[in-house]
Formats: C-alpha cells, structure tokens, sequence
C-alpha cells in the first residue's frame, strides 16, 4: 500500500512520456490519463434560443450557447488536493448526462468516479437542449478536506423559464462531509455526500447552508439568478467562492467564505451592485465579464465592463478594470492598480479603470466595436500584472489582440499591439504562460514577468487532438483537463500532467517537503521505504529513529518495518524544521470479489496492489488501476484475478452462467421455459418430484436460448429441474 504524508499540498508524480513533442526548454509531459471514455459533448447544431424542438436522434445533441460542457475553458472542473486531482464532468451522451466526480490519484494511478443522480439540465429545462453554461465547479476546503460542487445554473429563478419548472432547482450546491477528500478510494463514494433535507437521494441544495443546523433549507431571495461560480484559496487555507448575480449589462459579483470550524458559509460580500443608476452620477446600470482570483496572496478582481448604454460604439463589452484587496478575506481594503483606495460595493467601474481597447481602432459608429473574446489576467510573484484582451472593428474589419502590462514598481501600464493573443493567461512563479490548443494539441508560450517577449516552450506535434480544455497550475505543475476530438456526444476525456520547469527556490515554505511512504510489499518482508523529496534544492537533514540522513534534493529511507514513525527535517543553515508522522503500512493481501451478470464478470477488488491482471482461461487479456471492472466471458471460461505483488495471493473463478437460469412462465400449466445462454446448443436437464423421485432424465436442444419442458401429463404440485453443467443448478417450478 502507497501512502503520502503531506505538508499543505505537495505530489511525488512519476513520470511518463505518452506522445511526441517538441520541446524548447525543460517544460515536459510526464503523464496523460484518461479519466473516462464517455465526457458529454454537444455535437449536434447550434440553434437559436426562440427553437425548443427535440431533433429526435439520441446521437445528435444540440445546442444554444456553446457545444463544450465537459472540460470546457472555463469553471473550475479540475481541481488538486494532496496527492489527488479531482475532476467533474457530465457523463455522455444525449440520453445520460448524469453528473460525474473523479478523483484520480497522481501516486498510485488509481481513477475512482462518483455518479450523482441528477443530470446536465438542458437549455431552460429543455434536456435535448445543451446550455454550455451549466459546468460544474469543485474544490476541497484545505482545513477540513470537504468536497464542493457548484453548477452553473445561469440565473434561474422561479419564473426563468416561465413554465416554472426551476422554481426549486435555480440553485445547485453539493458538498461532502469533512475529510471526504482523503477517503480510500473504495471509501469514496455518493454516500460521503449530504443529502438534500426530506429529499433522499438527492443532493442539490437550494443554497450554501441548506442542510446545515440551524438553517433553512432554501434562501430565494439570497441564490436566485445566479450564474459564473468559481472557488479560489486564500493564504490562510480558507475556502471562498464568488458567483454573479443578475443579467449581463446589470451584473454584480458576490463573494463568501466558508467556515470549516461551524461547516457554514459566510453572508455574501457585493464587490459591486445591482442597479447602479440608482447611485448618484452613474448614468447607465452595468455588468461585468471577468474573475475573481487569488493571486500572490491577494484577492483581486479584473474584468471588462458591459453597459446599459445600447447607443456607444461597443455592441457588448468596454474598457479593462482591474482592482485587488489587502484584506484576505476581500470584505474592505480595496485599491486600484495606483494603489488608491476605494470602498465596496463599487458603484462607478471608471475608479478602476486601466485602458479602453477601442481606443485602438478607428471606427466610431454605433456597435462597431466588439470586445469580447479572449481577455484574461494574472499577477506574478513579483507583482508583475498582466491583462489580455481582444477587440474588433466590424466597420473597417480589423482584429487587434492586445497584452496590457505593469513590471512590478512601475507606475503605468504598457499596451502592446506586437501580440498575437490567447485565450486565457497563467502565472507560477515570476513567469507567465499562454496554454491553449494548437492544430488541437497542447500548446505553451512562456514569458519572463513584466515583459512582452513570449516564446513557445512546449508544442505537442503528435498524439491525441484535442476540442477543448480546462486549465489548472499547482505548485510549477500543469494540470490540463481535456475532451478528445471526435464526432459522438460521448467522448474521452483525458488529464495530462505537464513540468513547467519552475524551480523552487525558498526551503521553508510549507509546500516544500513531499514524503511517499510505501508499505511492506509481502507480509514478513519489513522492506517499508520512505522516499522525500523537496522542492527546492538546498542542504537537509531528515532524522528518524535517531538515525540522520543528508541530502539536497531527495532521499529514500529502506528497509522499514510496518509501524508508525516520527521523522523532523532540518534546513541547514535556517532556524526551520519539519516534522512529521508518517504509517508504513502492513502488506496487503489481494481480496476481491467476482459476480458474474449475463455474460460479464464484474470484478471489484477490496485490497491489494495495483494494477490489476486478469488472465481469461491462460491468457491475460487485462492489466488495469481501476478496482470496478468487468471482462466479457463465457460459460466454463476461468478467470483469475493477480495483483502486482506476487506474493499478495490471487482469485480465480470458473465461470457458470447456468447459475442464473430461470424458468417462466412459473408457476404455470405445466409448459415451462427456461433461459440458457445462447452459446449452448444442448443441455442435459433432470426433473424430480418433491419426493426427489426422477421422472425424466434427457438432453434437450437449445432454441434461441431456450428450452421448452412440458410437465402437462403430470399431477399439480412443485418439481425439481437438475440443469447439468460443471456446477448443476437446481429451479423450482410449479404446475398449477
């Protein structure tokens, strides 16, 4: 058994190479998994709004907005906690749709999936409609390892739509009891998820305390019409969430923090209001398309404003407005890019203003400037800001793409024409990163913080293409979310792991140290290890059962026992030490369990080492991580189950599909079938009375599956039918 003993969150990550790149620095792949086969996609045509017709074809999904919905841009759909990567998606295709939670673990490659029972709703309920917007969120509170899911349900309230069919499903929060995150993984499962209250097998909260002791189950006036949620951490391991309220050109951004001393979510804080004419000297109502971030230990806000005023040059969005908080919660402290401060909620969007992308294009006439797709922001670890956005003149049919940039200390922002744009951008460390599909393959571009000069460092040639992704960075890693390209409203999706080549630097930091402890591989072999590694290179000294062991980057500690054991590691030089207590756990022994369920025998292993091998009648025909699985078979087939250690036992089972036959109709007249698998022509069957007296002893033939038997001339009353196989099987039927 594979344990990691983490200090805040750090992962040991083996390494992979899966496909051909191109690689210009250190950035390389180390892993790509599939997470499933059946990611819900929309691959039908795209309609207008006012068309609610079903197309009929359960392969062709239509839609409204968009065709992602599973790995899509953006929501945060991918999500790292210790050693685990947890990624929700909608299962595929049309006539599915359930929603989907995996967790996949970076150590051992185990994926385990929880199915919940509701399902991707559809464009205003309109299931056969795919809405792009209803993407799912997910994170783990840091304090007390709990699960949340918020879905995008794109301002629903009770009278969007009309028909009222959202009047007590215009919010959807689902969340976890403590430590769910953590859980084995045959311990991670539905039930690990709070119900809704009165409602069974339904875990849809209507709000973010529903459920929780002393608090309704619905708040209306609190979660209606509410669209765009997404999670962020602050440096203190507290969990906050900020969603949108209201429409697009009167928008307000809310935010709240989640308590794991009480499980409970704080009142929201407006960062701005709705309705904003209303305050004196503002003109027009106004809303806003950007994020909420925690970056280099700010809160921070950017985003572009969209105006009420139908009469300017912009169809939707202008200008770029960025602001950041000192306060880690965001409840005050807030400033502009100047530094100047100013009080939330924010009613004038102008105190915050940095530049106007329409300034850098010629027209002037009435919704000619489109300023909508491809902005985004981030700040490095040295303070460096940076914002892209695009704009187009539809008048004179000319597109700039634009990077807006302040290096740390400078007081004004630079506006460079000389890019060639991107769709979101990334920071770790004092570097900042372009991630996008390239001819529908990863694609990076690296620059230095405060700069302008990207390169490309990482551009896949070969391989898997690619229709979508959802990025997410942890500690210098890429984790890229990502649906394959195909034609079925079913699709692969995958997870690759990339090294941006970010060295760390600072021995200190909590995230610094990541201890693998492996367990005991045979009973009786006390050959436990310890493997550690650190993030930053520097002189260490780990110390356990009074024994020192020196490195600079990483070490392995062998020939353990099974047993709990203390280990401190010293930076040397710097008053800092780690300590930790770490389990090195007993070998396990392989225990599973194999059903057999018409012609497939479902596996599901309780214990032992991944992968798993089958071997069907001498032949291995399966090597897997999963512990729920299922082999094709056929009666008399021998199926034996082996983990990766030898010595940790196997299961076998010979395989008996006569164990399930049946008769029907049953009772009856005396004319009875009984249901054989179709792969046997003949069948050698006995019939007893109840005295267990034989009355017939024959071979009979196999039709279409089935064996007619006429007990007419017999007396009423119950019979015993011998089925003769490897392991006879014995059905009662009753001649009425």
């Amino acid at each position: 058994m594979t344990k990691i003993i983490k200090n805040k969150g750090f992962s040991l990550l083996l390494i992979f190479l899966l496909i051909s790149y191109n690689s210009f620095s250190q950035v390389t792949l180390e892993k790509e998994v599939k997470i499933t086969d059946i990611g819900l996609h929309f691959n039908g045509r795209q309609i207008d709004r006012s068309l609610t017709t079903n197309n009929g074809n359960p392969d062709s999904y239509d839609f409204v907005f968009g065709r992602a919905i599973s790995a899509r841009t953006d929501g945060d759909s991918v999500q790292k906690y210790g050693n685990y990567i947890f990624l929700t998606w909608y299962k595929g295709g049309k006539m599915e749709r359930n929603v989907m939670l995996s967790r996949y673990n970076l150590i051992t490659g185990n994926i385990v999936t929880i199915e919940f029972p509701h399902r991707h709703t559809g464009y205003i309920n309109q299931w056969w409609l795919g809405e792009s917007h209803n993407y799912i969120s997910v994170a783990v509170s840091p304090i007390d390892g709990s699960i949340h899911l918020l879905y995008d349900m794109h301002a629903y309230s009770r009278t969007r739509p009309r028909d009222g069919s959202f009047s007590k499903d215009y919010f959807r929060y689902s969340y976890s009891v403590k430590n769910a995150a953590l859980l084995p993984d045959d311990e991670f499962t539905i039930d690990k998820f709070i119900e809704k209250p009165n409602a069974p097998g339904t875990y849809r909260h209507l709000s973010l305390n529903s459920g929780r002791p002393g608090f309704p189950v619905e708040e209306y006036a609190k979660y209606q019409a509410l669209t765009y949620p997404r999670f962020f951490i602050n440096d203190a391991n507290e969990l906050l969430m900020y969603i949108r309220e209201g429409g697009n050109n009167n928008g307000a951004y809310k935010f709240t923090k989640y308590d794991a001393n009480t499980s409970t979510w704080s009142n929201f804080t407006n960062f701005n209001v709705l309705n904003a004419r209303r305050q004196s000297g503002i003109e027009h109502n106004w809303g806003l398309y950007g994020t909420i971030k925690y970056v280099n230990g700010k809160i921070r806000i950017g985003f572009q404003r969209r105006s009420g005023d139908n009469n300017d040059k912009y169809v939707f969005q202008n200008g770029v407005y960025y602001a950041y908080s000192d306060n880690q919660d965001g409840s005050d402290s807030w400033k502009n890019h100047s530094g100047e401060p100013f009080s939330v909620p924010l009613f004038d969007a102008d105190k915050i203003k940095v530049m106007e992308p329409g300034d850098y294009v010629p027209t002037t006439q009435q919704n000619k400037v489109r300023i909508v797709d491809g902005f985004d922001w981030t700040v490095t670890e040295n303070e460096d800001v940076h914002i892209i956005s695009k704009v187009r003149d539809t008048q004179n049919n000319i597109t700039k793409n634009l990077h807006t940039y302040k290096p740390a200390g400078a007081t004004d922002f630079i506006t460079s024409e000389d890019f060639s744009g991107g769709s979101a951008i990334y920071t770790s460390g004092e570097s900042i990163f372009l991630i996008g599909l390239k001819n529908n393959r990863v694609s990076i571009e690296k620059a230095a913080g405060g700069t302008n000069n990207f390169t490309t460092v990482y551009e896949a040639t070969s391989g898997k293409r690619f229709e979508n992704g959802r990025v997410y960075i942890n500690d210098g890693k890429l984790y890229y979310f990502l649906l394959e390209r195909g034609t079925s409203s079913a699709r692969p999706l995958y997870l690759q792991v990339i090294d941006l080549d970010i060295p760390a630097t600072d021995p200190t930091l909590p995230s610094n140290f990541t201890i693998q402890a492996l367990g005991e591989t045979c009973a009786n072999a006390e050959n436990g290890s310890l493997i550690i590694n650190a993030a930053a290179t520097h002189s260490y000294m780990a110390t356990i059962n009074n024994v020192a062991y020196e490195f600079t980057k990483n070490t392995t500690i062998e020939n353990l026992s099974p047993g709990t054991y203390d280990i401190c590691i010293d930076v040397v030089g710097k008053d800092h030490t780690s300590c930790y207590q770490v389990s090195i756990e007993e070998a396990a022994t392989l225990s599973a369990k194999i059903d057999v369920s018409k012609r497939a025998a479902q596996v599901s292993v309780a214990s032992g080492t991944a992968p798993y091998t089958v071997i069907k009648n001498g032949i291995k025909i399966l090597e897997t991580n999963q512990t729920n699985f299922s082999v094709p078979v056929n009666n008399g087939d021998t199926i034996q189950v082996k983990s990766k250690e030898a010595c940790q036992g196997e299961m076998s089972k010979t395989i008996n599909l006569l164990e399930d036959v049946k008769a029907y109709p049953n009772p009856s007249n005396g004319l009875f079938e009984l249901f054989i698998p179709n792969d046997i022509t003949t069948i050698a069957i006995e019939i007893y009375n109840v005295q267990s007296r034989l009355l017939v002893a024959k071979t009979y033939q196999v039709t279409n599956g089935k064996v007619q038997l006429d007990l007419q001339n017999r007396p009423k009353g119950m019979y015993f039918v011998k089925v003769n196989s490897s392991k006879p099987v014995f059905v009662k039927v009753i001649k009425k």
